[in-house]
């Protein structure tokens, strides 16, 4: 996160007002019977995603029209404005369209590249996380990461065994095998728990923009670490191959070791 600009007030506001308005436009669709749209990657799509983003873009253009938005949904605009908007409307679709609560509204903004403010918002429970430059918190209330140091203690969560290639795979198995269990599907949630202590780290690969930096500020604000598996700092990208995120430096390092053995 950047250490040298702050979240305007008025942008911060924007987040939560939009954060409200997408729960509104969710949680009608939830657990119904709805029609599921395929996209070009095969991912599934409903009008509960598309709903949320079009009102949360809408009122981006409303509020601050200079601003560049890029969403999961409908794409780019102005990508070279000094702040822009990167949304996912429902992140965790697969959870969403079966029922399951590890899902959420997904809010990141940047300056000029560097994320400086987070948000998770899950609409069904009302929890929201949030990570600025001042802090980390789960409804306003200040949270930390955890401060487990040992493989063999640690909880590992990732989204989906299926993002993984060959090689990917077999480093997170070996990592797998080194803590004392792992989950999967829980998408942002995952990020969420993280922040908040419950698990100690979380590895993804081939995911995009719109799924990571909404959770960068957060998990950092938190006392977290996200690189690479090389243990580099992520930058502002439209994909990112390999994502490791670590409750602290320590189990980070950990991690690496075995990620890169």
């Amino acid at each position: 996160m950047s250490a040298h600009t702050t979240c305007p007030p008025e942008f911060l506001a924007l987040a939560h007002a939009m954060a409200d308005a997408a729960a509104e436009a969710i949680r009608p669709w939830f657990r119904k019977r709805i029609a599921i749209d395929a996209k070009a990657d095969a991912s599934p799509v409903t009008i509960a995603d598309r709903n949320a983003e079009t009102v949360m873009r809408g009122m981006i253009e409303a509020a601050f029209p200079d601003h560049g938005i890029r969403g999961e949904e409908f794409g780019v605009c102005r990508s070279d404005a000094d702040w822009v908007w990167v949304l996912d409307p429902i992140d965790g679709t697969k959870s969403f369209l079966s029922g399951s609560f590890a899902f959420g509204t997904q809010i990141a903004l940047l300056h000029r590249g560097e994320p400086v403010l987070g948000l998770i918002n899950q609409p069904i429970t009302g929890e929201r996380w949030l990570g600025t430059d001042a802090a980390a918190t789960l409804n306003g209330e200040p949270i930390r990461t955890s401060d487990k140091t040992g493989l063999a203690e640690a909880i590992l969560y990732t989204s989906a065994p299926e993002q993984f290639d060959r090689v990917g795979h077999d480093r997170f198995a070996a990592l797998a095998a080194k803590v004392s269990f792992s989950r999967f599907s829980h998408d942002c949630y995952a990020a969420g728990m993280l922040a908040l202590g419950g698990i100690d780290l979380l590895v993804e690969s081939n995911v995009f923009d719109y799924d990571i930096l909404p959770q960068m500020p957060i998990v950092e604000a938190a006392g977290g670490i996200v690189t690479d598996w090389e243990g580099r700092p992520l930058v502002d990208a439209r994909r990112y191959e390999a994502v490791l995120m670590a409750a602290n430096q320590e189990i980070h390092r950990r991690a690496l070791d075995i990620l890169n053995q």
